[in-house]
């Protein structure tokens, strides 16, 4: 058919007087496939759906007979579905036609619901659904809930609501039973532990933030309750501290005005008493006896320091309960004992343990051996570039280049920042931190004086005494040529500059390549050992142009030489300056024959 053929099909749909005898005849009509001699015709397909959608509403209530009623279901989209379901056209006596050859949708589980002899049915559905499905339920219930001028919506009925919160919560609740290697949580699951890494900002955290009012209840739910605990401590303060930020900083960007100075501090999303429902969960029980202790035992601190430092009133209400699983935890995965090899134990697995330890141990063993751990780390390095114009343009007016904002840039400073807050606290002897103190960098020492607020006095004394005069001179770099003019060999220290193994420097072979190139000492010998493309693109156009001359003289031979030479592309190796130079010296047979 044509499209004029549908749209009679369609109008005869819609007109009042179309007796039910007509209805099969008019339902086979926009319910067949559209039929050519080569098969599906696609522009009388588009045609007869267009059609069908506009005569659904119409055909529908008129058609009760499940003959009828079938085709039409089948051959409605999803959105149509939806639809007609909040229309209260699509009931749930038709869901059996519908499920037979697709999934239900988020937005027909909202059809269904928006009447309340439905909702029970609307619950059934939700079996079908993952977690992103559940989440756009509670979306798709009010969809101009970001429209400041849309018209009020009634509530989500109390019973589907209930029971999205317990099909999102479900699954986690029974992991935290048995915290061992489930099906489904493989992508969320920590590699070491078999229990999610992070107890999701996903779904069912989005749910449950969703319905702020339920979360008394949902905290002392027999079965659910410690899934939602795990959750509000988590995520609740983060979350609140997130979107005020985001309000805050689209705010001042809408007016044009600074952030306030003093700013009061907004009262915690948690109450006193949903924080004291949620402590059972605090110190992560379903942890305590996994198996590979120096990985769980580790991971377990730190998700407790976290949530600390996400509620700092924990440590007021459950003090004693915190302080017992830091020690357990230490004791359990000898979380202090020095690693017999420095590779064994990466440096930032130790300063995450001494950082939580510094929030939350009292035990004064614990804590001097935490100093002790942080001052056998790998001291840092601490390079600055190649003076440059364009660093010079960049840092200009800045102590961007300053020794203490150079360790700050590459976040070398965090083990002098750990050692600070392990001194803060009051159970850490004095004499284990100032002991660490001289096995420090000078940059780490002149990092802890520049923070003298922070700081406590007897500290910054300690370190002020083994700081250097001049904390620069502990801050590697290339050497300026005024420097080299003075040293009695410069070539050799241009010469060390190459010998440096690639993986071990300091600094990148780029930045070595462009220092060489701008030195006034470098010989032919230094620059046979550049790579090509480093001396004929360098600033200086002049330095390649003489060798390049005297290689090629007025042989034609050498001059096709040097263009089949540069003439290389990405995947080829590329060759250094003396290589090209012997190319043209010695031109290939090919290049000659050319």
């Amino acid at each position: 058919m044509n499209a004029g053929m549908y749209r009679l099909w369609q109008q005869l749909a819609v007109t009042e007087g179309l007796p039910d005898e007509a209805l099969p005849a008019v339902i086979a009509a926009l319910c067949t496939p559209s039929q050519v001699f080569y098969g599906v015709d696609n522009r009388g397909e588009e045609w007869r759906k267009k059609a069908l959608a506009k005569a659904l509403p119409v055909l529908l209530p008129r058609a009760t007979e499940p003959t009828l009623r079938g085709p039409l279901l089948q051959q409605a989209d999803d959105t149509q579905l939806a639809e007609l379901a909040g229309l209260g056209v699509v009931t749930a006596a038709d869901l059996p036609a519908i499920l037979a050859d697709r999934r239900p949708t988020p937005e027909l589980v909202v059809g269904l619901a928006r009447h309340p002899d439905q909702v029970d049915a609307a619950i059934g559905l939700l079996a079908f659904f993952q977690d992103t499905d559940l989440e756009d339920v509670l979306s798709a219930w009010n969809r101009h809930r970001y429209r400041s001028d849309s018209e009020p919506v009634p509530p989500l009925p109390s019973a589907l609501l209930d029971a999205v919160l317990e099909q999102a919560l479900t699954p986690f609740a029974r992991l935290l039973q048995n915290p061992g290697r489930h099906e489904g949580w493989d992508i969320c699951a920590h590699p070491e532990l078999g229990l999610p890494h992070d107890f999701g900002e996903g779904a069912p955290w989005r749910i449950l933030h969703a319905c702020p009012d339920q979360w008394p209840d949902l905290a002392e739910h027999p079965v659910l309750g410690s899934a939602v605990q795990h959750l509000l401590l988590d995520h609740a303060e983060v979350e609140a501290r997130r979107s005020r930020a985001s309000a805050t900083g689209s705010s001042l960007a809408r007016s044009g005005e600074d952030e306030p100075a003093d700013e009061p501090e907004p009262a915690p999303t948690l109450s006193a008493d949903l924080l004291g429902a949620c402590l059972p969960a605090l110190c992560l029980p379903e942890m305590a006896d996994l198996p590979k202790p120096s990985v769980s035992a580790r991971h377990r601190l730190h998700r407790v320091a976290d949530r600390v430092r996400s509620n700092p009133r924990l440590l007021t209400i459950a003090g004693e309960q915190l302080h017992t699983v830091a020690d357990e935890c230490v004791r359990r995965g000898r979380l202090l004992a020095l690693p017999r090899k420095q590779d064994d134990a990466p440096a930032h697995k130790s300063l995450t343990v001494a950082q939580d330890l510094a929030l939350l141990s009292t035990n004064s063993q614990h804590l001097a051996k935490a100093c002790s751990l942080l001052a056998g780390l790998e001291q840092p390095t601490v390079v600055t570039s190649p003076p440059g114009a364009q660093l010079a343009r960049i840092t200009a007016g800045t102590d961007l280049l300053s020794p203490v904002r150079l360790l700050e840039s590459r976040c070398q400073h965090q083990r002098a920042a750990v050692l600070v807050a392990l001194a803060a606290n009051p159970h850490t002897p004095r004499i284990a931190v100032t002991e660490a103190l001289p096995r420090l960098h000078p940059l780490e020492l002149a990092w802890i004086c520049a923070q003298p607020d922070k700081i406590p006095d007897w500290l910054g004394a300690a370190a002020a005494a083994l700081t250097p005069a001049d904390a620069s001179e502990a801050v590697l770099r290339l050497v300026t040529d005024e420097e080299l003019d003075r040293h009695l060999d410069p070539g050799a220290v241009l010469q060390s500059w190459l010998d440096t193994p690639e993986t071990d420097g300091p600094w990148s072979r780029h930045s070595i390549y462009r220092a060489i190139l701008g030195s006034s000492h470098h010989t032919l010998d230094h620059l046979r050992q550049l790579p090509a493309d480093e001396v004929l693109t360098c600033n200086d156009p002049d330095l390649a142009l003489p060798y390049l001359l005297a290689g090629c003289g007025a042989r034609p031979e050498s001059w096709n030489a040097l263009l089949k030479a540069l003439d290389y592309g990405p995947a080829d190796e590329k060759i250094s300056f003396g290589q090209l130079l012997d190319i043209l010296r010695a031109p290939s047979p090919a290049s000659t024959a050319r």
